[in-house]
């Protein structure tokens, strides 16, 4: 007998947590990537981004913001990745590794997801809702100048123990990652240029964890290759 009954999909074959998700965003990507490190399975409900079914009535009631990713926990409802991750490592996870129960190094990581809200991901958000609605077919002079500044931005910061947050991977890392990596989309990060963002996305693109993320990383390509001709054409 079914435990639970999803509205968009029909029936939840378990209690497990419920994933609304869009595998190619970059921030479902943070939410699977930090489910995999501490090996935590979801129903994994997948949206048509592409065919405006983030925008359904159904979906509007569990998520007003109309993204992805937001978790239904039996009935707690979570639609930031950086809250649904500390959530699922709060309550799932097996140690503090990745968010440390220390006031202070919690603080650190904190500050590191903040980065990634405040700097990298509205870099990130600009660009791409630009070529979804057919506003650009390349990027303008000053979202050039916006991805650079961020970038020196995290060089700087990597440059004192080579991980976002702490002298070991993280949650901050985890989120900057599949960030700046579909950044790098945009515009590409030379080692030349960055050395401590090159080495640092080597390191954590190394980790077990991170092992299907270039899967999905390369699907958000192929979007964005298919919008951009697509704008051209029009």
């Amino acid at each position: 007998m079914y435990k639970k009954f999803n509205v968009l999909y029909g029936p939840v074959l378990n209690m497990a947590p419920t994933l609304y998700m869009f595998a190619a965003s970059p921030a479902v990507r943070a939410v699977l990537i930090t489910a995999e490190a501490i090996d935590f399975k979801f129903n994994e409900i997948i949206l048509d981004l592409l065919n405006g079914e983030q925008l359904t009535e159904t979906y509007m009631k569990v998520n007003p913001l109309h993204t992805v990713p937001a978790l239904d926990d039996d009935g707690n409802i979570l639609y930031d990745s950086h809250v649904i991750n500390t959530y699922i490592l709060d309550k799932y996870g097996k140690d503090d590794f990745l968010y440390p129960k220390d006031i202070y190094k919690r603080s650190l990581v904190q500050q590191g997801l903040a980065f990634d809200l405040g700097n990298l991901y509205p870099a990130i958000k600009e660009v791409n809702m630009a070529y979804f609605r057919n506003e650009i077919t390349c990027l303008t002079p000053s979202m050039i100048e916006m991805l650079l500044t961020v970038y020196e931005y995290l060089e700087q910061i990597l440059s004192r123990h080579g991980w976002v947050s702490l002298d070991h991977v993280s949650l901050a890392d985890i989120s900057c990652y599949t960030t700046v990596t579909s950044l790098d989309y945009h515009i590409t990060i030379k080692p030349e240029k960055y050395p401590n963002i090159s080495n640092w996305i080597k390191r954590c693109s190394e980790l077990p964890y991170f092992k299907n993320d270039s899967e999905h990383l390369q699907t958000f390509c192929d979007i964005l290759e298919m919008l951009k001709t697509y704008n051209l054409i029009e």
